[in-house]
């Protein structure tokens, strides 16, 4: 190895170090966790068998899975002094106003200062949540709160497909009850009350274009009980995040859920990835691998048998609420940039913070994460082509997906050909069957293409998990001229081209052409 590659090498174990100091200084927490020997036991059995239980793990491998070491990671930590709309203010935390609105008993705070997790029953609850002016929502966190499955109403949840076609969304979506979640307090004078009131609500949980705000309402249903009527059949002793999710057999959607839950994880300091509870009834679905890869464990609301207790719960902003959905109606004029680069040299306008979730979603599926560039080697460059298949997706579809791309066959059949007599350099194309892969190999095969080609869709949304050095090729309709994919792109700095057509068909030498000009690019 010579002096300069050892010098970076040094170099980057130096900046990591730093960052990981950084962060675990700043929060202190992580180091005075006093967790029972037994800290995930409930006073149930639902974690002690996966045979009665199938879309529970046993105690054993209910444990958290810890955060991997990312190479885009930077702190987290809380700094009043983030810009209004600025990169971290869209993308990191921009979550600076803190709203207590049910403090801890002096009794916790004696026992365990900061870290509420292990509070005692009987000492009551507390709630705060963490408002973001860019982003205009927050993330909510709160102890010792009862969820009442009986009280939400809606579907079971987590059913096959072929078991509930036809089933209405509005029967999966839940609506609370009064008392759907519930908090144990002390004071006499709060006994009976509801947890927040209509102008709270309307301040730090706002409505905005969301027809049906199901964290909003959640809150909404908190009711203050005393401790003689909080009864639980089980008690949940690790941190949980509690979601509702939309368009959730839509790749898209989906990633800004999981972006929503990673943002609410990091920005409450979880020592380790929570577990998930979804409070809503819809189906299975292939994007729950995925779900269950990041976090470290899953779980429906409806397949609680009683009152159910968390020690600690953290609600997340929904996925509509992320700068990743709010970038379609508004300018968020922010560069993907290395995050080496801005540890030296702090900008409002870059982020690391896309990368970093690339990053954790290739992590969560064991993939290497410390590859910042891929390497031209024997085997070539892979170019990857994502398509659009019918397959069927929720109990409300046909099955039919809509044509982006009228001749696409014909344009894959091409780029084939035309990688079989590419002679400059090997190019492997690779048929990127999504609908019919699973959740890993789709990840395996983003992170591997040296350029993305496809057809404005759903499916292209991976490229948050792609390589630094990626080239992107959307191929765009006259009807589809959506920002979608440029903007994750610029997000995450990567080299974007669009081919736009006049209708849905893409001419194949136009096609060709382009790519022989990107593949020039990377030296082949």
């Amino acid at each position: 190895m010579n002096k300069k590659k050892l010098k970076i090498l040094l170099s980057l174990f130096a900046l990591n170090t730093i960052t990981l100091y950084l962060y675990f200084s700043s929060h202190p927490d992580h180091f005075r966790h006093n967790f029972p020997k037994n800290h995930y036991i409930t006073t149930g059995n639902r974690f002690s068998s996966s045979e009665n239980h199938p879309n529970l793990h046993s105690s054993v491998a209910s444990q958290s899975k810890p955060w991997p070491i990312l190479p885009s990671y930077l702190p987290w930590s809380q700094n009043p002094n983030v810009g209004w709309r600025s990169c971290e203010g869209y993308f990191g935390n921009g979550f600076t106003r803190k709203i207590d609105l049910l403090k801890a008993s002096p009794e916790i705070h004696r026992k365990f200062g900061e870290n509420r997790y292990f509070g005692e029953g009987g000492v009551g609850g507390w709630f705060r949540c963490f408002f973001s002016e860019t982003l205009q929502s927050s993330i909510c966190e709160g102890g010792v709160i009862r969820m009442n499955p009986e009280k939400i109403l809606m579907s079971k949840g987590g059913e096959k497909l072929e078991e509930v076609i036809g089933r209405g969304e509005e029967e999966e979506l839940p609506i609370f009850e009064n008392g759907a979640f519930e908090i144990e307090v002390n004071e006499r004078t709060k006994i009976g009350k509801k947890l927040a009131d209509e102008n709270f609500l309307n301040k730090y949980l706002p409505e905005g274009a969301v027809s049906k705000h199901t964290m909003r309402e959640l809150i909404d249903s908190i009711r203050l009980v005393d401790a003689n009527d909080f009864h639980c059949s089980e008690w949940i002793e690790e941190p949980s995040l509690l979601i509702t999710r939309f368009e959730y057999a839509n790749l898209f959607h989906t990633i800004t859920d999981w972006y929503s839950a990673y943002a609410a994880s990091r920005v409450t300091g979880l020592p380790s990835r929570p577990h998930l509870v979804f409070v809503d009834g819809h189906c299975e679905t292939q994007l729950e691998e995925t779900w269950r890869a990041l976090f470290s464990s899953l779980t429906y609301a409806k397949n609680f048998s009683g009152p159910v207790c968390f020690r600690h719960a953290i609600l997340s902003p929904l996925g509509y609420e992320t700068a990743l959905f709010k970038g379609l109606s508004e300018s968020i004029g922010c560069t993907g940039a290395p995050a080496h680069d801005l540890w030296q040299n702090p900008s409002d306008s870059k982020t690391a913070r896309l990368s970093e979730f690339g990053e954790m979603i290739r992590a969560a599926f064991g993939f290497p994460v410390d590859r910042q560039n891929i390497p031209r080697t024997v085997t070539g460059h892979n170019v990857l082509f994502v398509r659009r298949e019918d397959y069927l997706a929720h109990p409300r579809h046909g099955g039919k997906v809509q044509s982006r791309l009228s001749n696409e066959q014909e344009v894959f059949d091409s780029i084939k050909s035309w990688s079989l007599n590419h002679t400059e350099c090997k190019v492997n194309v690779i048929n990127g069957l999504f609908a019919h892969m699973s959740m890993k190999d789709q990840v395996r095969a983003i992170q591997d293409a040296s350029v993305i080609v496809g057809a404005h869709g759903a499916g292209l949304t991976h490229i948050v998990s792609a390589s630094p050095k990626a080239v992107i090729l959307e191929i765009i309709s006259s009807e589809y001229r959506r920002p979608h994919f440029s903007l994750i792109a610029y997000w995450k700095g990567l080299e974007y081209h669009p081919i736009d057509l006049e209708g849905s068909y893409a001419d194949p030498p136009v096609v060709i052409d382009k790519l022989n000009s990107i593949l020039r690019s990377l030296g082949c």
